[in-house]
């Protein structure tokens, strides 16, 4: 009882963390933009850095708010990426955010040697020290940008996945990729602080991923996705305690098997149907030659000699 205590907390966050990411990995997947979780992250890192360089608390709301401004430029910067006749992959620009990113903020970090171990907390993340407070809050920001995300998700839904049909409409996709990657932002900047750079990213793509291995539609990704979540965090976090493991890396390692497993069922079932459509076809083409060669038979007797 005690265990599951102490558990209860980090459970509840993860399952938080679950529901939101595993809705806004299937846009990113869609887009085809895997690593923008990865460069807002770390954009988000070098605006805590720079608020601890200028003496402020890397705990106050006004790092937050400092953080959370570096992530909207960010978002910004991702928007305008987005060409019309995409010449340029947008990941490009992504992949150079993040460096560039990742760069100026060990710069930043060289001269505010005091907190590098806050910044360490931010990016590797130990969910297991989530408190109660942070878990409401959290729910709380998830729950408006969710209701934000489920008024307008017609018009995310239609520029993830049909930007040509969008573009047709007379939608402004640049806005709506800005308002898109705001939100994202908002999530990262607080999932980050809780989980770390890594688990947040495994929140965000790996049930995506394994939920397309089977199914196509939105509704069955969703589904799948927030339930291999669930069960992940479950099972990662028992399995950090019970093994005295770091939990964040538990269970990033608990996705990767999940996952793997997931893709060998996809193989199973796919091989398997693949089989009995082999054989329906078997007995449908012996018919129709059987009824080709009754034809044939019936023309020559009915052919005067």
């Amino acid at each position: 009882m005690e265990v599951l205590e102490f558990l209860r907390w980090p459970f509840l966050a993860s399952l938080i963390l679950t529901g939101i990411h595993a809705y806004l990995g299937v846009h990113v997947v869609e887009r085809g933009v895997i690593f923008v979780d990865l460069a807002l992250a770390q954009i988000a890192a070098l605006g805590a850095t720079v608020a601890i360089l200028v003496g402020m608390d890397p705990h106050g709301g006004t790092s937050y708010w400092i953080s959370l401004g570096f992530t909207f430029l960010g978002a910004a910067i991702f928007a305008l990426a987005r060409t019309r006749r995409g010449h340029i992959p947008q990941e490009a620009f992504i992949g150079i955010a993040y460096a560039v990113a990742s760069a100026a903020a060990i710069l930043a970090m060289s001269k505010a040697t005091g907190e590098t171990e806050h910044l360490k907390d931010m990016l590797v993340g130990n969910i297991l020290a989530v408190s109660k407070a942070e878990v409401e809050r959290t729910a709380l920001l998830y729950g408006g940008i969710g209701l934000f995300h489920y008024l307008f998700r017609k018009k995310f839904l239609l520029i993830s996945m049909h930007p040509e049909e969008a573009e047709a409409q007379g939608v402004s996709i640049r806005l709506w990729d800005f308002l898109f990657y705001a939100s994202f932002g908002f999530v990262v900047t607080s999932s980050v602080a809780i989980a770390g750079v890594l688990l947040v990213f495994c929140y965000l793509i790996v049930p995506s991923v394994g939920a397309m291995l089977f199914a196509d539609r939105i509704g069955p990704r969703l589904a799948i996705g927030w339930t291999m979540g669930t069960l992940v965090s479950a099972l990662g976090v028992y399995l950090s305690v019970v093994l005295d493991l770091p939990t964040g890396a538990t269970i990033v390692c608990t996705f990767g098997g999940v996952l793997v497993l997931m893709f060998l069922v996809h193989l199973i079932v796919r091989r398997r149907a693949a089989a009995r459509a082999l054989e329906g076809a078997r007995p449908a083409s012996a018919n129709n030659r059987d009824a080709a060669l009754g034809g044939r038979g019936e023309e020559t007797l009915s052919r005067p000699r």
